[in-house]
């Protein structure tokens, strides 16, 4: 029986930790917040309150990852705020856990914010150029934890997260004069993420690098249009005063690779 920890129970890592339970694996999953400890042990998943920082790791991360054949993480940079902090550094104060652990493999959480938006076709072979500071931020990350010999990573670059509780039209109803109408969709549904994590374990395909979004991509402006109104919410317009820019994620790779079928559907 092999055993995985997930670094971040959240939207993501909990139902993740409950599809890897149903597979089979013996799962550890951290929380920083203290009250979600029950929602995890419910769950049958062994909790731990985990914190990253620059300087330290704070909670009992050497239990943590004691035993586990897998490390996943899974926690957002969080880069705004008073108290916010490089998360370049909180890998950093991370890693000699790691290594010290004997974990072998590691799958990252990253994001196609490490991609420049330049109305081009990306691919994984595509020079990262990102913008945003959390795209630098997990750019560096990416590099920091795959280039360390003690362990392999694997790099997941989501596209935008959506799910039955979760998605950007919500934020965009109502709204008029919405920026890059002609841009591309480059979403992802959460079963389809869970779907390509459990690829990867299956098929033990470490030290590679995916981008992972539906390969459905009409413009924002039909799509965001017609979800509003799938969904019965107020409307929205778009803006066509400036040129759109975005680009278009392929994901050739986890199609060829992983052998995985995205549910456009769930779009």
């Amino acid at each position: 029986m092999q055993h995985i920890s997930i670094l971040g129970c959240g939207w993501l890592g909990l139902p993740l930790a409950k599809a890897l339970l149903n597979d089979g694996f013996t799962i550890k999953g951290s929380t920083t917040s203290p009250h979600k400890i029950t929602t995890l042990e419910n769950a049958g998943i062994t909790p731990y309150t985990i914190t990253l920082s620059a300087k330290e790791v704070l909670g009992n991360i050497s239990d943590f990852l004691s035993g586990s054949d897998i490390l996943i993480i899974d926690i957002p940079p969080k880069l705004r705020g008073e108290n916010s902090e490089l998360f370049t550094d909180k890998i950093q104060a991370l890693l000699p856990h790691i290594e010290t652990s004997g974990i072998k493999n590691v799958i990252f959480i990253s994001s196609t914010a490490v991609y420049a938006d330049d109305n081009t076709v990306v691919t994984e072979d595509t020079p990262a150029k990102p913008i945003t500071e959390s795209g630098k931020q997990l750019l560096e990350s990416e590099k920091i934890l795959q280039a360390n010999p003690n362990f392999k990573t694997t790099i997941l670059r989501f596209g935008g997260l959506i799910g039955e509780d979760r998605h950007p039209v919500k934020h965009l109803a109502g709204k008029e004069n919405i920026e890059n109408p002609d841009a591309p969709i480059n979403l992802i549904h959460q079963e389809d993420c869970i779907g390509v994590i459990l690829k990867i374990i299956e098929r033990k395909t470490w030290g590679e690098i995916f981008n992972a979004v539906a390969p459905y991509h009409p413009t924002r402006e039909r799509y965001y249009i017609k979800k509003a109104t799938d969904l019965g919410l107020p409307t929205l317009k778009f803006s066509q005063k400036n040129e759109s820019t975005g680009k278009t994620v392929a994901v050739k790779k986890i199609e060829g690779i992983l052998k995985y079928s995205f549910n456009t559907a769930l779009l």
